[in-house]
């Protein structure tokens, strides 16, 4: 276990670059997946990791091994190690726990802030319009899920390239891209290494809605010009008002359209750089083997502690 347990703790550091170049080479909705997924199984992995380091240290004590009705504490030549771990393993879990829950709560409260604002403009179906000055649109998740755009926003565009990034935020709802970005969030907050993910997650999330948009639009330069157009409206304005506060809830979770990285190829065109097809097995099996080995790892600790309690369950004091 001693060794196991550690895999999850440090596999971050070769899955995060690896998961990162695999995306680059993907189309945007499976990049997208393989994102989340990897963000997800990491996380879990390394509060099992550190759920286990502290039970198998605190075991390891007396007191605490009478406390769970053990016959004797834990056995093992480990004890050097794991002992002193199981604190701060603890603390750590402690506060991944904390972190998650804040974020997730926090979460909860940007987009209930964001539904009352756009609960008190008019709707036009699934559309809101408020009535601010400052270029802005983006999805709000709900039931239902409403497109807002402010007319700041509408001013900036044709009328056809405002269907374009409706479509844009749209795609984004039927997809529930907030789920995507609320997963890589919450993973950030159990691994440090895994914020790392969010940011090519987002670009495939944005992506993906590129994608689905021109396909709805039937047109890819008239999606990349409402996209670019969008997008440059947003940051001239924000750089004219960087020193104002902005007043408006932003839930963190939401999908905005616009981004310049997005915009700076048409919707549909590959990214430049893209790995050939061997190259892309051989950096994902390199992928696939370091969430293995984490999960692995985690599960191989789980079965050795598991064991090594029914060991000292059946030891009799004194042998």
């Amino acid at each position: 276990m001693i060794i196991a347990v550690w895999l999850p703790l440090v596999m971050p550091l070769l899955a995060v670059p690896t998961a990162r170049r695999l995306a680059e080479s993907l189309p945007p909705r499976a990049a997208a997946w393989l994102l989340a997924c990897c963000a997800a199984t990491l996380a879990a992995c390394t509060a099992a990791a550190l759920g286990l380091l502290a039970v198998a240290g605190a075991l390891r004590l007396p007191p605490v091994a009478a406390f769970g009705h053990l016959e004797r504490a834990l056995p093992g030549t480990d004890a050097a190690v794991t002992v002193p771990a199981a604190p701060v393993a603890g603390a750590l879990l402690a506060c991944c726990a904390v972190a998650v829950a804040r974020r997730a709560l926090r979460h909860r409260a940007e987009l209930r802030a964001a539904r009352r604002t756009a609960d008190a403009h008019g709707l036009a179906g699934d559309l809101c319009v408020l009535p601010d000055a400052e270029p802005d649109a983006y999805a709000l998740p709900g039931r239902p899920g409403r497109v807002v755009v402010t007319a700041g926003m509408l001013r900036a565009l044709p009328p056809a390239e405002r269907e374009a990034l409706f479509a844009h935020e749209r795609a984004h709802l039927v997809g529930r891209h907030h789920l995507f970005l609320l997963t890589a969030a919450l993973a950030g907050a159990c691994h440090p290494l895994l914020r790392g993910l969010r940011a090519p997650l987002a670009y495939a999330l944005e992506r993906w809605a590129d994608e689905s948009a021109a396909a709805r639009v039937g047109d890819r330069q008239l999606t990349a010009r409402a996209i670019g157009r969008a997008a440059l409206a947003a940051r001239t304005h924000a750089a004219a008002a960087r020193d104002r506060v902005r007043h408006r809830p932003r839930p963190a979770a939401r999908c905005r359209g616009g981004s310049p990285r997005c915009s700076a190829r048409p919707a549909g065109r590959p990214p430049r750089g893209r790995l050939l097809p061997v190259g892309r097995r051989l950096i994902a099996a390199a992928l696939l083997a370091c969430v293995a080995f984490s999960a692995a790892g985690a599960v191989d600790a789980a079965a050795d502690l598991h064991q090594t309690v029914e060991t000292a369950q059946g030891e009799q004091p004194g042998r």
